[in-house]
């Protein structure tokens, strides 16, 4: 087991790293920039080291100012969380170059599929459902209106690298269709240095669905079932919830099976997300494979009882996993809610600044993952998430009277944050029924 492990992150994700190691015995270098300077969960480290300025160009995606500081800081594994480094092939070979682990999948599986088309091409092998569209990345108009003329519109082009909704158009017809590949093309780029965007068929009213996955270096591949994240915002995940509220029990356990799948096709270990898109008629298709660890991580850890951060270190050092997939139970229902210091009233404008007031809820089934306290100020450099609020009960209704009640208890003052939007989600009669898809939130607030 390693002595020593630096966590290449910041904020939430990485006081939960920091916490999961301390539980281990495994002391921690934390890395920051001058933004974080002074931040009270840095303090729970045993070491902190100073990276560059604010900007995360200059500091936390900084390759060799990380690898620095792990080579001060005498580590044996680095943990990247989620965000950043994370998903950076680049990255994980550099630090085995270094002879310090890097706490993820191997390097090869995260190049094959980090890069969507590659990761289709894998999908098939594994004989893993796919939405109908182009066979690999589109290279002009012509090409892209000849895939559209066979699959049918509406249509969605996507950037190949990346996430997060960017380089991502949907197409109703010819018109849209070459204003968007020009649009998508260029956000890619200047997103992910990578222009590159493929056609496949817009799935009318989907929810979205993602298998979590736990493999060792011995050849144990697991899942630990599904969550649904349909409610999201500019395709970024707001709500997530397991079980998925509205799939059948053999879906859940076909899907699954799916996920497994790929993911020994494509020789993967460590921790990992492979995701869905599930039609009304409960047919489901491969989207892509989020190689890392998920923001929504404790809504697994809440159903299954297992810790993925220490499975994840375990997994990093060698160890095989102890655990049997017909073991795996999921008991109760657990839902995570994302506060962002963001104005859903303003098209979700960020609204950094100081908090003034915070009185955080608690009592039976309520978790609070976050680094913030009162007096902290929320900065304009990186991601807008405040927090994660989970809940978990034993049944859905229960799960929602626990959230709406952890809500009403809630009290942030001093900055815009989504909370209000949230407590009007959480009493929506579609939601509450589950009749919900990935538009909901931009058609309903």
């Amino acid at each position: 087991m390693f002595q020593r492990i630096l966590i290449a992150n910041r904020g939430e994700i990485a006081l939960r790293i920091i916490r999961a190691c301390r539980e281990m015995g495994i002391e921690t270098v934390a890395v920051f920039s001058e933004a974080d300077r002074g931040a009270h969960y840095l303090s729970l480290a045993d070491q902190a080291i100073c990276i560059g300025s604010a900007p995360a160009s200059e500091s936390y995606l900084k390759i060799e100012r990380i690898i620095s500081a792990a080579e001060v800081g005498n580590v044996q594994a680095i943990h990247p969380g989620y965000g950043f480094l994370a998903e950076n092939a680049h990255f994980a070979e550099v630090c085995r170059s270094c002879n310090i682990e890097f706490i993820g999948p191997p390097h090869e599986a995260m190049q094959k599929l980090g890069d969507k088309v590659s990761a289709k091409a894998i999908a098939r092998e594994a004989k893993v459902n796919l939405v109908p569209g182009s066979d690999g990345l589109v290279e002009s108009e012509a090409e892209a209106l000849a895939v559209a003329d066979r699959i049918g519109y509406p249509v969605l082009i996507k950037a190949t690298a990346g996430g997060g909704g960017k380089g991502m158009r949907v197409a109703r017809n010819d018109i849209n269709l070459k204003a968007g590949l020009k649009q998508a093309a260029q956000e890619a780029e200047k997103a992910f240095k990578n222009s590159g965007v493929y056609i496949e068929k817009y799935v009318e009213a989907p929810r979205h669905v993602e298998v979590q996955l736990l493999g060792d270096q011995h050849g144990n591949m697991l899942h630990l079932w599904e969550r649904d994240c349909t409610l999201q915002r500019r395709h970024q995940k707001l709500v997530e919830e397991s079980p998925a509220p509205t799939l059948p029990l053999a879906v859940r356990e076909d899907i699954c099976k799916a996920a497994v799948r790929l993911a020994k096709t494509a020789n993967y270990w460590n921790a990992g997300t492979c995701e869905f898109i599930v039609d009304k008629n409960h047919q489901f298709y491969f989207i892509e494979v989020n190689a890392r660890i998920q923001v929504e991580h404790p809504v697994t850890e809440l159903v299954t009882g297992i810790d993925l951060i220490k499975s994840q270190i375990r997994v990093a050092a060698g160890e095989p996993l102890d655990i049997k997939q017909r073991n795996i139970a999921a008991t109760g229902c657990a839902i995570e809610l994302r506060i962002n210091a963001e104005d859903p009233d303003n098209g979700f404008r960020p609204s950094p600044g100081k908090i003034t007031k915070l009185r955080i809820p608690g009592g039976p089934g309520i978790r609070f993952d976050s680094h913030v306290h009162e007096g902290y100020v929320i900065g304009p450099n990186y991601d807008s998430m405040i927090g994660k609020l989970i809940v978990h009960r034993a049944n859905r209704a229960e799960a929602f009277a626990t959230m709406k009640r952890a809500l009403d208890e809630f009290v942030l003052e001093g900055i815009k944050t989504t909370i209000p939007l949230a407590k009007k989600i959480f009493r929506h009669s579609a939601f509450i029924e589950g009749d919900v898809d990935t538009t909901f939130i931009e058609r309903t607030f």
